[in-house]
């Protein structure tokens, strides 16, 4: 599970495995996409599901602490 695995509709490919949470959730506002809902994940993680009127809902994963995004995947 890493970010550059990914493509995410709207945003550049990522180059890194892993993102500050801060820096993911600014590209995400910037290319339009909302945080539609979030629950927590295995591990301790939380995920974060986003919403955009144009492109698929996406899925994040972030670590226990919410700092850091691990990977990010549209989901139907």
């Amino acid at each position: 599970m890493t970010l550059d695995k990914h493509q995410i509709d709207g945003l550049p490919e990522f180059c890194t495995r892993t993102l500050p949470a801060a820096e993911f959730e600014n590209r995400m506002f910037a290319a339009g996409y909302s945080q539609v809902g979030s629950a927590p994940a295995q591990a301790g993680r939380s995920k974060i599901w986003w919403g955009h009127p144009d492109y698929q809902r996406v899925e994040s994963i972030y670590s226990f602490d919410r700092q850091t995004v691990i990977t990010a995947y549209h989901v139907e």
